[in-house]
């Protein structure tokens, strides 16, 4: 974790993963590399409160996760950074954390950031949804500039979010139509994983970053 002391500079921080005890951050810290992201990865309120755009990860189960970010006083914070405009991307239960609430083991409040709820895949198809499936574009954004229709990324999950049409970029077939992006405004979500994604992640990790670009 990140902390003050090895920081010059404040005004100097852009993008912060937050760091919260339930993300899959070594493969994303790497793909970041790849595509010469900067970035600090960090839970601290400070360095989060500076930051230009925030990347969200998350595995594991969305009460647990709500549980950690409202432990490390994170919620509001976060909520806030959205009211000003700041752009944030959530990847995985990262995603599924900005929407209402979820359903998963009873009902757990989110970050509201996006109108919708978490529910489960159905039982008609294997859970959980694991491996490649392909993209859906459902309307043009700009975090798809360097991707095509049908490109193939990589799941791992059991619930997915319903949301309004309005606020889906793209779907991929599972029993359902799951979102695997979804976006309103300055908040983007991505299901899948695209730090594991291959370059198909990476094109959308680069249109991500030139979009927080545009905020600094």
């Amino acid at each position: 974790m990140s902390s003050l002391n090895n920081i010059q500079n404040l005004n100097e921080i852009q993008t912060v993963i937050i760091d919260y005890g339930v993300g899959n951050i070594g493969s994303l810290m790497s793909a970041l590399d790849v595509i010469d992201m900067a970035y600090i990865l960090s839970g601290d309120k400070e360095i989060i409160e500076a930051a230009t755009s925030i990347i969200l990860p998350g595995v594991g189960a969305f009460a647990a996760a709500m549980d950690e970010l409202e432990k490390r006083d994170l919620v509001e914070l976060l909520r806030k950074k959205a009211a000003e405009g700041i752009p944030i991307i959530g990847i995985c239960l990262g995603m599924q954390l900005l929407v209402d609430s979820s359903e998963e083991n009873g009902f757990c409040e989110g970050l509201g950031l996006i109108k919708g709820t978490v529910k489960q895949i159905p039982a008609t198809v294997k859970i959980p949804h694991m491996g490649w499936n392909s993209l859906d574009f459902k309307t043009y954004d700009d975090v798809l500039k360097y991707n095509n229709p049908e490109d193939y990324v990589y799941y791992v999950h059991s619930y997915y979010v319903e949301t309004s049409p309005e606020n889906i970029i793209a779907t991929s077939d599972y029993g359902v139509d799951v979102p695997g992006i979804i976006r309103r405004d300055n908040i983007i979500g991505m299901q899948f994983h695209p730090e594991k994604s291959s370059d198909v992640g990476l094109n959308l990790l680069k249109a991500f970053k030139e979009l927080a670009a545009l905020n600094v």
